[in-house]
């Protein structure tokens, strides 16, 4: 499986460089020199980091093979991502987006509704269900009021306050 780490900006200077919308928590493990990228669209990949650095709160990447402004802004849009695999083993303490993404979301026995997605923030990260008439519910997730994720089963279950 695949999981989406950043989405390619516009073209930064005349060298071929590209701002990146970063979309992990560990950007300093995943942009690393050498790593390779599987790229939505499949046409524009795989690309390879040759260097990454910050530009104040902006990640610039440049890439082998491209070496002007004009090949980068073919690469405007494009979706970074890597594989699965190459986390690394489980630690069983967190839940990747892709892991939690659609399933049931319980209160007690009762179904409430889909996780639609998981927000991560600098307090907490905050799961989205989405309930049967189509709201939008925003619930910490903290053990307390998430106490336990089951993906082999398909299910969150939540005790909200």
């Amino acid at each position: 499986m695949q999981l989406q780490v950043a989405r390619i900006g516009k073209p930064h200077g005349i060298r071929g460089e590209v701002t990146v919308q970063v979309l992990t928590d560990a950007p300093g493990d995943r942009f690393v020199p050498g790593t390779e990228f599987v790229v939505e669209p499949a046409s524009a990949g795989p690309l390879i980091v040759e260097s990454a650095r910050w530009n104040k709160d902006i990640l610039l990447l440049a890439f082998d093979g491209i070496e002007t402004r004009n090949q980068a802004e073919t690469l405007r849009g494009a979706k970074l991502f890597i594989e699965t695999e190459e986390l690394g083993e489980d630690d069983g303490e967190g839940w990747y987006e892709h892991e939690l993404v659609g399933l049931e979301a319980r209160v007690g026995s009762q179904v409430v509704g889909k996780i639609a997605a998981l927000h991560t923030l600098p307090v907490q990260d905050l799961l989205v269900v989405e309930t049967p008439d189509g709201k939008e519910i925003l619930v910490p997730f903290v053990e307390q009021i998430v106490p336990e994720v089951n993906v082999a089963d398909g299910f969150v279950l939540m005790t909200p306050p």
